[in-house]
């Protein structure tokens, strides 16, 4: 199952101090939507503020990404510019 890793404090405060997590899913939209069954509103949260990197690369639109068992997701903090 592909591993999800929140790398970021903002997500303790929907998983409590979990940071890792395994989902049953074969994209990106499907794990976010599995961590937001888990966790209410986690989903959003992820959507709105998270970069999405996968297997080392940083997609821009990662929605239908497609995850393969062995994959690695990371969920970063977006980074904000103006």
């Amino acid at each position: 199952m592909p591993r999800i890793v929140a790398a970021c404090s903002s997500c303790r405060d929907f998983t409590g101090d979990l940071t890792e997590f395994e989902v049953d899913a074969r994209t990106v939209r499907e794990a976010i939507r599995e961590l937001d069954r888990r966790y209410p509103g986690f989903g959003e949260h992820i959507e709105r503020r998270m970069a999405i990197a996968i297997d080392g690369e940083i997609h821009q639109d990662a929605l239908f990404a497609p995850l393969t068992p062995a994959s690695e997701v990371f969920l970063i903090p977006k980074i904000g510019g103006g």
